[in-house]
């Protein structure tokens, strides 16, 4: 809360820092602004001394960023100097789908943007695009005429101009960029991007693997070439770091890796609920600083809402392939229509045939539901692919969208390169079952020795006859639910 005095030894805001008061003689409510109290550990305090600039290796393990790369800097009378260029983008979101985007520096998204609490920073941004554009540093706490909005606080960067903006990171943590000029277009074509704040002094061990990942939301129909931004609920592109199932590059660790995941969403209009098989994790940031120890709990789905960040952290200790996904249903499909008729249980055998006559390849497809589009071959549009990803070690895998995978393994020799598949210890994998292990259990396998539900247990309930007058107390006059 902000108020106009302040107590003793407290301090007063201004521009989105802190700056020492003198004492008042009037008591107040102490600030409880949490991202101002000097006692948060996301935050240095007002007045801290300039600090130089930070060093990959020496002050922070550079951060892995599946599918994309790390903005270079050089650094200039001790402060780091960026330079970022919005243009268009012919992107690849999976092998078969291509878009022209907007994007910084040649890719979709932007790059990271890695830095230490206290960097001073200087961003150049050149506006390659036909349209106005600015940058907007979500979550940084800078000065007003820093933060990027247009029109509010800049005028925007026209074409061919080039801004400079420079401030100090006081906090740590993961943030984001993206424009801020025309939002709903220009977010929509990939004018997005990360940026990891690395603490200036630890105040625990450091990871060993550390992934940044960005979830965002497109519409590209069938066959077109650039993402529709109008889209308001019927998005069919959904990605981690601009990429689709199957082109997402796995996260690769080994076995005791003390693995930190930061994840960031800068879609238009869904929250994901991000779902790690074998590991439950500690949610122990969000893009406001971070989570006291004591507030925290296990979880092995993390919600990261539109406009927020996610950090997650936990020991890789079961080796294996464990697939990390959206569970919304709909955002590990990759160009899925939303407006066809429901196939599921229909026998179109008779409607096959008679097709046939006109269209000798023609196949009724969804009967069964979505798998086993990738294996049967068939061809599609051009510059699209199938709904679902690709063959897997065993059998498809009948996924895409907003999915990937995080290997461990137990000897691993380089994480640059791709361990192959898991192989699983012997007696470790699930497989058909022996006709000895079905007669030991008594299992029949047309399902008949299997329980069914008892009868009564899955009715519908049907409510109590109402109260003949009399019956009750009277009815009082309002709307009362239990008080």
């Amino acid at each position: 809360m902000l108020a106009a005095g302040a107590a003793a030894g407290s301090v007063a805001l201004f521009a989105g820092r802190a700056v020492a008061q003198p004492a008042q003689p009037q008591a107040t409510e102490p600030d409880r602004d949490f991202k101002f109290q000097p006692n948060n550990p996301a935050h240095e305090p007002a007045g801290h001394a300039p600090e130089p600039p930070g060093e990959p290796g020496k002050d922070y393990t550079p951060v892995v960023v599946p599918n994309g790369w790390t903005l270079p800097y050089r650094v200039v009378d001790g402060v780091k100097v960026f330079h970022m260029v919005a243009e268009e983008v012919e992107h690849e979101f999976a092998p078969g789908l291509k878009a022209r985007c907007w994007g910084y520096n040649g890719g979709v998204h932007g790059p990271v943007i890695e830095v230490v609490q206290g960097d001073r920073v200087r961003i150049f941004v050149t506006n390659k695009l036909t349209a106005p554009t600015t940058v907007h540093w979500h979550g940084v706490i800078i000065e007003s005429g820093m933060d990027g909005v247009g029109g509010l606080t800049q005028k925007a960067i026209l074409p061919g101009e080039t801004y400079m903006y420079e401030f100090t990171l006081r906090q740590h943590g993961t943030l984001m960029y993206h424009s801020h000029h025309d939002e709903m277009t220009q977010m929509g074509m990939g004018l997005t991007g990360l940026i990891v704040v690395h603490p200036r002094r630890t105040t625990g061990p450091r990871p060993d693997r550390d992934f940044a990942i960005m979830l965002h939301e497109w519409k590209i129909e069938v066959g077109a070439e650039r993402p529709d931004p109008n889209e308001m609920s019927d998005f069919n592109t959904l990605t981690m770091n601009a990429k689709c199932f199957p082109g997402t590059q796995p996260l690769i660790v080994k076995k005791g890796d003390r693995v930190r995941i930061r994840i960031g969403n800068l879609s238009a209009m869904d929250h994901h609920p991000i779902h790690l098989h074998g590991y439950y994790f500690v949610i122990t940031e969000t893009d406001g600083g971070v989570i006291p120890e004591s507030a925290r709990w296990p979880e092995t789905t993390v919600l990261v809402p539109v406009g927020s960040t996610r950090t997650v952290e936990f020991i890789a200790d079961n080796p294996g392939d464990w697939a990390m996904h959206c569970h919304m249903t709909h955002h590990v499909m990759n160009q899925m229509g939303h407006h066809l008729p429901n196939m599921i249980g229909v026998d179109a055998r008779g409607l096959d045939n008679k097709v046939r006559n006109l269209l000798p390849d023609y196949m009724t497809m969804g009967q069964d539901g979505m798998a086993g589009m990738t294996e049967m071959g068939m061809a599609v549009p051009p510059n699209s692919i199938p709904m679902v990803g690709g063959i897997g070690p065993y059998d498809e895998i009948t996924m895409g969208g907003m999915f990937t995978i995080l290997k461990v393994r137990e000897n691993l020799t380089s994480y640059d390169e791709d361990p192959g598949w898991y192989e699983p210890p012997p007696g470790t994998l699930s497989t058909v079952a022996t006709p000895e292990a079905l007669q030991a259990n008594s299992i029949g396998t047309d399902g008949g020795s299997a329980p069914r539900a008892p009868a009564g247990a899955m009715k519908s309930w049907v409510l109590p006859k109402p109260l003949e007058a009399g019956d009750g107390p009277a009815p009082m006059p309002g709307h009362h639910h239990g008080h």
